[in-house]
């Protein structure tokens, strides 16, 4: 590897960083004849000596490099963690805890995609199709059963689409329509831990919990509320609320705190919550919380 081209872009200042090596192989023949080579993706735990050392991603021992063995190589973006990992249409299954009468069934064929239906709730993620990438395809006959799904129980056919999806286009080349004039929907993650270490400081106002199964409801004086689900080590909420002469005054932190609070007693590890994309106040406040967007999506429905 050039001195120059080491300067740029691997060195003594990328220790602590993830980067990708490619290296040569010492002792060994590549296809072509010449030197093998081989690329290590990790972070880099050690540069000097003569060598760099790197913790691989794939696990294992961390791994000794010569520099001399080093042909090319540059920092990348730090490893997603596994809770953002986790596909867009799974996290969406995972909110389905936020509605206890929910009730899911699949839209007939391949498609993959989920009718949702709620007797109690009139929020639009529990009263739509969840046309999400799935492992199947679709078309005409699943938008079209998609419909009379929702026809047949007096509701307006209202798909949820990724943000950027061929479901989103294939929908609005029949001539769906975005169902309101909102931004885009906003799935945020975070872990349970940084939430709370956020919260700390939050004043411990005394907080009315009712619990219910893996549902708990929390209320502050009767000027702010919110609504916590628990399932399989996620903790999810909705309904944060704080009525509009209380605003401002760290209310909706608090009901956070307590939700939060008892979300990690249940054993939850990672929160998450949706909110509208140009609701700023609300993404400042959960953003300094630690979360932030797994995915956008929107909801469309026929002109």
């Amino acid at each position: 590897m050039s001195t120059s081209a080491q300067a740029r872009s691997l060195g003594p200042h990328v220790v602590g960083n993830r980067i990708v090596v490619r290296r040569m192989l010492a002792g060994e023949t590549g296809p072509s004849g010449g030197p093998a080579m081989t690329d290590l993706l990790g972070v880099c735990v050690a540069w000097g000596e003569g060598v760099c050392v790197v913790a691989p991603d794939a696990g294992g021992p961390d791994v000794v490099i010569p520099l001399s063995d080093i042909v090319s190589g540059k920092p990348v973006p730090p490893r997603p963690s596994p809770r953002h990992r986790v596909s867009p249409r799974d996290a969406q299954v995972r909110g389905f805890a936020l509605f206890p009468d929910l009730e899911v069934v699949e839209v007939p064929g391949p498609s993959g995609w989920l009718l949702r239906s709620s007797a109690t709730a009139s929020a639009r993620r529990a009263n739509s199709v969840l046309a999400f990438p799935g492992e199947g395809d679709f078309g005409r006959a699943e938008v079209a059963a998609v419909q009379a799904h929702y026809a047949a129980s007096g509701r307006p056919a209202v798909a949820a689409v990724l943000g950027e999806s061929e479901e989103r286009s294939f929908f609005q080349g029949l001539g769906w329509v975005p169902e309101s004039h909102d931004a885009d929907t906003l799935f945020q993650l975070a872990s349970v831990a940084a939430v709370r270490r956020a919260l700390r400081s939050v004043d411990h106002e005394p907080v009315a919990l009712t619990v219910e199964g893996g549902t708990a409801t929390a209320s502050l004086r009767g000027v702010a509320q919110g609504v916590a689900a628990y399932a399989d080590d996620w903790v999810g909420f909705r309904g944060i609320e704080v009525a509009a002469e209380h605003r401002r005054r760290g209310l909706g932190r608090t009901i956070m705190a307590a939700l939060v609070a008892w979300g990690a007693e249940q054993g939850a590890t990672t929160a998450y919550l949706q909110v509208l994309g140009d609701n700023d106040p609300a993404l400042a406040m959960y953003a300094s919380m630690g979360f932030s967007t797994h995915h956008a999506y929107a909801y469309l429905t026929p002109s």
